[in-house]
């Protein structure tokens, strides 16, 4: 008997509890690597004849080899770097694994924390035959969250962040706290080029301006996080909730409501 490892039978929709957008792939294509990010839902029914084929690429299911996979393109769901991605069946090529080449990996559901985890067979790095290896990632815990994207400052918060360091520079100096660290210059304050992308935040080191999620983009990204077995997860409301997932199954006719006696 087929494993579902947490997931219903048949198809369905992953919903972000953070952003409450589904899981969707990037533009419904088909070719190997396309991005599965988050998407305004498109069809909100859950009824499989009333829903819109169009929809289709953001609906999954997990097939007899307990493999997640994309309804639109039946093509398997595998990681990539920190993202997930759309994954043809390949060949095996050698040395395998490599990563053109290998297992694909095991997406679990956990309905009692609605997280997603993500198992591997292999190491996920994929070093090079006879170099130094390591089984620190069998130690690890990989599980999907989503990623807020703040919007694009503008000229005026720009001005205001610059103005606010310039003043604070001669009131550090009367104070006695200098800092001897380099001084920003208009060009980096005003052309964004200090700011690290959304992307490249680690979770553990999301301060309270990271957790601002009100860009106007309608789109979300899925990222894997690797989790130190010595370290801990942050626990704050926003960021459990961007570990969180709804998975609601497709129904093949409406619910019938219960008559009242």
């Amino acid at each position: 008997m087929a494993r579902l490892f947490g997931f219903p039978p048949g198809y369905f929709v992953i919903r972000s509890a953070a952003t409450s957008r589904l899981w969707d792939v990037t533009l419904d294509e088909v070719e190997d690597g396309t991005p599965v990010i988050l998407w305004p839902e498109k069809e909100h029914s859950l009824v499989e004849g009333l829903r819109s084929p169009e929809a289709n690429n953001q609906v999954f299911f997990i097939d007899t080899s307990g493999a997640l996979c994309s309804r639109a393109s039946g093509h398997a769901i595998d990681v990539e770097g920190d993202s997930i991605v759309v994954r043809h069946r390949r060949p095996v090529s050698q040395p395998y694994p490599n990563a053109y080449s290998h297992p694909l990996p095991q997406f679990s559901y956990h309905q009692e924390t609605q997280e997603i985890s993500v198992s591997f067979s292999c190491d996920p790095t994929y070093p090079p035959p006879g170099g130094a290896g390591s089984d620190g990632w069998q130690r690890r815990k990989y599980i999907l969250s989503s990623v807020p994207m703040r919007r694009p400052k503008s000229l005026i918060d720009n001005a205001s962040a610059f103005i606010s360091a310039t003043v604070a520079a001669p009131l550090s100096f009367f104070s006695g706290n200098v800092s001897t660290q380099p001084k920003s210059t208009p060009e980096e304050v005003f052309g964004g080029d200090i700011d690290l992308g959304e992307d490249e935040i680690l979770e553990q080191d999301r301060g309270e301006e990271g957790e601002v999620d009100d860009s106007l983009e309608p789109h979300r990204n899925i990222r894997l996080l690797s989790i130190d077995p010595r370290g801990a997860l942050p626990q704050g409301t926003s960021a459990r909730k961007r570990r969180q997932w709804q998975v609601l199954a497709l129904r093949t006719r409406s619910a019938t409501r219960r008559s009242q006696s």
